[in-house]
């Protein structure tokens, strides 16, 4: 019994910090973008470097609890995630949690791709409201 106590508590205090990450603030005018590519770009396979903006905000790496800070996931070929969830970190949702401004992706073969990027705090919450770019789609042709 008390064992069980004992889980539900440390679940509870999980919990309790889980929704306070979520509610990690952003300034206003806060805008993520991408750099380059540009919306519409034909790039060679194993030549994309993603560059990725942020204003009004710094940039830090994740786990890094400074105010007015977030660091970048590239979201590519899907949707914004739920944003009172961490985002994934899958094929889909790449995250630079080392505070990376650019990356090379040399693993898209040819074709059509969209790109998106969105900011995550220290925890990997989609901040509130949340940071984000515009949407955009860029072709990958063969080398």
């Amino acid at each position: 019994m008390l064992r069980t106590l004992a889980l539900i508590a440390c679940a509870s205090a999980l919990g309790m910090a889980a929704a306070q990450a979520q509610n990690t603030p952003s300034p206003p005018g806060a805008k993520e973008y991408i750099i380059w590519p540009h919306d519409g770009e034909v790039i060679k396979a194993g030549k994309l470097w993603v560059r990725m903006g942020l204003s009004g905000m710094g940039v830090a790496p994740a786990g890094v609890d400074l105010p007015k800070t977030g660091h970048h996931h590239l979201l590519i070929n899907t949707d914004l995630p739920p944003l009172d969830e961490p985002i994934p970190n899958d094929k889909n949702h790449l995250h630079f949690g080392g505070g990376q401004t650019e990356a090379r992706l040399i693993d898209l073969p040819p074709g059509k791709y969209t790109l998106q990027l969105i900011l995550g705090d220290k925890d990997h919450f989609p901040l509130k409201p949340p940071v984000y770019s515009d949407k955009i789609t860029i072709t990958v042709a063969p080398y």
